[in-house]
C-alpha cells in the first residue's frame, strides 16, 4: 500500500507561526546587549515549533523570525508587513527583558498571540509579559502568556518542559484557527430528519470559524454519475480495491425482502461512485479538467463536508455510510493518505468538533451516535453478568450507521496498544489489519430503502479517548462539550447481548468518560444525560486541553469538561472574569470578547 507524501489540499499556503524577538529600545548600550540572547531566545522557540508540530496533511508548521529586534512602533509595522507577505497565522514574542508594551504588541484583532516571558532576575521579561498582557486586556487583544514556574540563570538559554508545553499548546491551537480560516464547509444536501446540526448555520462559520459556508444539492451525485463526471479509471482501481479488502456480513434482512446479488454489487459500484464525487465536490481534481470538465474539477475548498443522505436520499439509492466511512480514514485504494473531515447526515456542528480534533491531532477522527447509557442495573439484567472494573459504573454505547472512520477499528500500535496515528505514522500492515478488522453489512432495507452498506468494527478497549460536541444555544451562541475517557472491552457474552440490540453491521465503540467526585462528571449517567446532541466527535487521545485553548481562541465557551484545573491553558483576559469558577469566567470572557471575527 503506498504512503503519500504530505500535501496542502487547501487553496494557498499553510499558516506560519510568527516569532517575535522583542527587546528595549534605549540604545547606548541598553538595547545592543540585549540583541544576541533574545534573538537566540526566539530561534530557540522557533526550533521547538517547526521540529515539533506538523499540520494535520503531515507538513511541519513553518515559523517566521525576522533578522530584526523589535523594540518600538516602526519596527513592530515592518515585522507585521513581513508577517502578511509571509502567510504568518499567529504570532509568539520572547523577550528577556522590559519592552514598551501598547507601541509593539501585535494589534491584527484576527491574530492569535502569545508571549514567552523570560523567568529570570535581571532583566525578566516576564515585567513586558505582564504589560503587554495588561495592554492587551485593556484593548480587546488577548494573550496567551507563557512563563516558566522557575527562575532561570541569566546565562540559561535552554527551554524549561512547563514553558515548552505552553509554547506547543498554543501553537497547536492558534494554527489550527488560522487554517480554518478562508476554508469551507461544504453541505451536500440540505436537513436531515430535522437534525438541528444540520441546519447549516453560516453566521457560526463565518463569525466564529472563518470560514465559507457551501450548498450543493444531492442531485450532483447523480448528475456526475449519469453523465460520467468522475475518473473512470480511478473507479475500476476503487472497485478492485472493495471486492479484494471489503468483507460482507450476512443480510440481516428476512429472506423475502434481501436484495440479489446483482443488486448488491451494483450499490457497491454507487457507494464508490459517492466516494470519489464527495472527495472532488470538496478538495476538486485536475483530472477532471483533462475530461473537459474544468469548473468540476475546481471543488469547493473545503476543509470539512456533510452529506444528508437520510431520507431524500437513502429511500431511493444506497447510504452514504461507505462514502463517508472511507473519506474520514486515512486510507483508502489510493494507499495512505490524510483524512477528510465527512459528517454523516450533514451534522455541520459535529463535523465542526471532528474539523478541531483533526487540526489538533492530524488524526482521523469517529462520528459516532450518543446512542445508549448502560447503567450496571440493565447489564445485569440482559446479560445475567455483573459489570466490574471499567464497567462498574455503566458505559456509553457509541455507534452510528457506517461513518466511522476504519482506524477505529484498532489495527494501529503505539506503545504497544491500540491506537489512532497520524497518517504519516501508520504503516501499510497496520492499514491492512484497520481493513481485515470491518465488515460491511448490507443495509436493513425497513430503514435505508435503497441500500448499501455499513462498516461492521468494534473499537478495542484501553484507548484514551477525548469526547466532544458543538451546540448552538438560542441567545448564547455556540457551546463546547468535552468528556475524556476510554474506550473498554465487553466480555463476549455481554457484548453478543448489547450489540443485537440495535445493529450488528454497524461500528461498535463503548465509551466511559473520567469521573469526578462531584458536577456532572460524577456517573458516566449524568455525563450521558447532560450531552448536548444525539451525535459526537471522537478523537484519539486525551487533548481536551488543548480543545480548550482553541475554543478559547475563537471565543467559544466550554460547558463542560473534565479537564484538570491546572492543565488549563487561555488567554491572561480570561482571569480578569473570575478565578474561582474557571467555567463561569469562560462563559462571560468569550460573551464581552464576541466571535474572533465580529458578528455578523
Amino acid at each position: 500500500m503506498r504512503v503519500h507524501a504530505p500535501e496542502n489540499r487547501q487553496c494557498g499556503g499553510l499558516p506560519k507561526i510568527g516569532v517575535r524577538a522583542v527587546i528595549d529600545g534605549r540604545r547606548n548600550g541598553v538595547r545592543e546587549s540585549l540583541e544576541e540572547p533574545i534573538m537566540t531566545m526566539a530561534l530557540s522557540a522557533a526550533e521547538l515549533i517547526t521540529g515539533a508540530l506538523r499540520h494535520a496533511c503531515g507538513l511541519p508548521v513553518g515559523c517566521v523570525v525576522p533578522d530584526f529586534t523589535t523594540g518600538g512602533a516602526a519596527e513592530a509595522a515592518r515585522c507585521s508587513a513581513l508577517f502578511r507577505k509571509e502567510g504568518v497565522g499567529a504570532v509568539i514574542d520572547v523577550t528577556r527583558c522590559w519592552c514598551y508594551a501598547a507601541e509593539i504588541i501585535e494589534l491584527d484583532p484576527w491574530m492569535p498571540r502569545a508571549i514567552w516571558g523570560f523567568n529570570g532576575t535581571k532583566k525578566p521579561g516576564a515585567v513586558y509579559l505582564a504589560g503587554a498582557s495588561a495592554a492587551g486586556v485593556q484593548a480587546g487583544l488577548p494573550v496567551f502568556k507563557i512563563y516558566g514556574r522557575d527562575v532561570q540563570d541569566e546565562t540559561d538559554f535552554s527551554i524549561p518542559g512547563d514553558v515548552r508545553e505552553q509554547i506547543l499548546r498554543f501553537a497547536r491551537a492558534a494554527i489550527a484557527v488560522a487554517t480554518m480560516r478562508g476554508a469551507s464547509y461544504l453541505s451536500m444536501g440540505g436537513v436531515s430528519m430535522g437534525i438541528a446540526g444540520s441546519m447549516v448555520d453560516h453566521d457560526f462559520f463565518r463569525a466564529y470559524l472563518g470560514m465559507r459556508t457551501e450548498y450543493v444539492d444531492m442531485a450532483e451525485f447523480v448528475r456526475r454519475f449519469e453523465r460520467g463526471i468522475y475518473d473512470a479509471e480511478e473507479f475500476e482501481k476503487a472497485m478492485e480495491w472493495v471486492r479484494a479488502n471489503c468483507a460482507e456480513t450476512a443480510d440481516p434482512n428476512p429472506v423475502g425482502i434481501r436484495r440479489s446479488r446483482r443488486q448488491l454489487n451494483g450499490d457497491w459500484e454507487v457507494s464508490v461512485k459517492m466516494a470519489l464525487v464527495a472527495r472532488d465536490l470538496m478538495a476538486g481534481n485536475p483530472r477532471l479538467a483533462g475530461m473537459g470538465h474544468v469548473e468540476e474539477s475546481e471543488g469547493h475548498n473545503a476543509l470539512a463536508a456533510g452529506f444528508q443522505g437520510q431520507r431524500q436520499w437513502t429511500d431511493h439509492f444506497p447510504t452514504g455510510d461507505f462514502m463517508e466511512a472511507v473519506l474520514n480514514s486515512s486510507f483508502d485504494w489510493n494507499g495512505i493518505r490524510a483524512p477528510y473531515i465527512l459528517a454523516t447526515e450533514n451534522d455541520a456542528l459535529n463535523a465542526a468538533g471532528m474539523l478541531f480534533g483533526n487540526l489538533l491531532t492530524g488524526t482521523a477522527q469517529l462520528f459516532a451516535d450518543v446512542r445508549t447509557y448502560w447503567s450496571p442495573g440493565a447489564i445485569k439484567r440482559v446479560s445475567g453478568m455483573a459489570p466490574e472494573g471499567p464497567l462498574a459504573d455503566g458505559f456509553i454505547y457509541l455507534t452510528n450507521s457506517g461513518a466511522a472512520a476504519l482506524d477505529g477499528a484498532g489495527g494501529q500500535v503505539k506503545d504497544g496498544a491500540p491506537a489512532i496515528k497520524p497518517f504519516w505514522e501508520i504503516s501499510p500492515d497496520e492499514a491492512g489489519r484497520c481493513l481485515r478488522a470491518t465488515e460491511w453489512g448490507p443495509a436493513k432495507l425497513v430503514t435505508f430503502r435503497g441500500g448499501g452498506f455499513s462498516s461492521a468494527y468494534r473499537t478495542p478497549g484501553g484507548m484514551p479517548m477525548t469526547m466532544t460536541r458543538l451546540n448552538i444555544v438560542k441567545g448564547l451562541g455556540p457551546v463546547l462539550q468535552i468528556a475524556e475517557g476510554f474506550t473498554i472491552d465487553l466480555p463476549p457474552e455481554m457484548l453478543a447481548e448489547i450489540v443485537g440490540r440495535t445493529d450488528p453491521t454497524w461500528p461498535r465503540t463503548f465509551f466511559v468518560p473520567r469521573l469526578a467526585d462531584t458536577g456532572v462528571f460524577g456517573s458516566v449517567y449524568t455525563v450521558m444525560r447532560a450531552w448536548g446532541a444525539n451525535h459526537c466527535a471522537l478523537c484519539y487521545g486525551h487533548t481536551g486541553a488543548d480543545m480548550i485553548s482553541l475554543a478559547s481562541i475563537l471565543r467559544i465557551p466550554v460547558a463542560m469538561h473534565n479537564v484538570p484545573r491546572e492543565a488549563l491553558f487561555r488567554p491572561s483576559a480570561w482571569d480578569m472574569f473570575g478565578t474561582a469558577d474557571m467555567e463561569g469566567a469562560d462563559f462571560r470572557a468569550c460573551a464581552a470578547l464576541g466571535p474572533l471575527y465580529g458578528k455578523y
